[in-house]
């Protein structure tokens, strides 16, 4: 997948059109900067920079999204005239609101688990911190950090605009935490639109989140451990105990909530006709076949979980 065409499980850079601005080098105290920094010179489908929201232009922050109905209109809108230009047909609505959706979470997704996985630091981020800005072939966002959660050994651990948590478990808590409270209020926003429920839109979520960091860790030359780290992440809970829980038997502990429990990477494995298998089972649907009855996205649970 791309920020500019229908969700999938790998990304590519697409061809670009003109100059790029230089993204300016941060200052090093911003959590999460060093991070953002670090993705914007080495890809041209997403710029970030650290500054204050914006507005007007094709700017739109995530605010926006969550209280008003005209602006997550206003990107769908985007997404269907992409559909038409693609498909020589126009999408459904709600395929359209979709990949809207995917397209929102997927950049920034990256704003909260990118310095996590660099930094290990999880910024606190409200959706009036952050604004959004779509071209046809890239993504622009402005984010505006200031408060975080680190491990205890961080030199920052215990500053003003820093909370320390015990271990690394209780960092990716913090960050289950914080990306699901930015993202409830969008989701609720996409959702009539979407015609999904929320069991459905938190799966679509969890595959951008999940394609996003990959992505973000081939850039980086860590893809392993990008998988490894949303494995973990993501893992199912371990089962309850009987002898405390009782009449719980071998019922499943809660998942990471309100993501949809496990990463859904798998051992490579021969597909029809010996072909490879896909790495990754997806949560959800693109629904990206009724544009396109020939098009599926590898590892769409229409197929691997028949």
């Amino acid at each position: 997948m791309t920020a500019s065409t229908r969700p999938g499980p790998t990304p590519r850079a697409p061809r670009t059109t003109g100059s790029r601005t230089p993204v300016p080098a941060p200052a090093p105290t911003t959590p999460g900067a060093p991070s953002y920094h670090r993705l914007s010179g080495l890809t041209p489908i997403l710029t970030v920079r650290c500054a204050r929201p914006r507005r007007g232009d094709g700017w739109l922050t995530a605010a926006d999204l969550a209280v008003r109905p005209e602006a997550v209109r206003e990107l769908i809108a985007h997404d269907a005239r992409q559909g038409l230009a693609r498909y020589g047909r126009p999408l459904r609505p709600d395929v359209a609101a979709g990949f809207g959706l995917h397209r929102f979470v997927w950049p920034v997704s990256l704003l909260f688990t990118l310095p996590w996985f660099l930094e290990r630091r999880v910024p606190l981020l409200t959706p009036g911190d952050v604004a959004l800005r779509r071209h046809p072939d890239a993504v622009e966002l402005t984010v505006r950090p200031a408060e975080f959660t680190c491990l205890p050994e961080d030199p920052a651990a215990g500053a003003g605009q820093a909370g320390a948590v015990p271990d690394e478990s209780a960092l990716a808590a913090a960050l289950r935490s914080a990306l699901g409270a930015f993202l409830t209020p969008v989701l609720t926003a996409f959702g009539p639109e979407a015609r999904r429920g929320p069991r459905v839109l938190w799966a679509m979520a969890t595959d951008a989140v999940v394609e996003g960091l990959c992505y973000a860790g081939g850039l980086l030359g860590e893809p392993e451990r990008a998988r490894a780290e949303l494995s973990a992440l993501l893992a199912p809970g371990e089962p309850l105990d009987p002898a405390h829980t009782p009449g719980a038997g071998d019922r499943p502990a809660p998942a990471p909530a309100p993501f949809t429990p496990g990463a859904g990477f798998a051992s490579p494995a021969p597909g029809e006709g010996g072909a490879p298998g896909p790495e990754r089972s997806r949560a959800s649907c693109c629904l990206v076949y009724t544009a396109d009855p020939q098009d599926m996205c590898a590892g769409c649970p229409r197929v691997t979980r028949r």
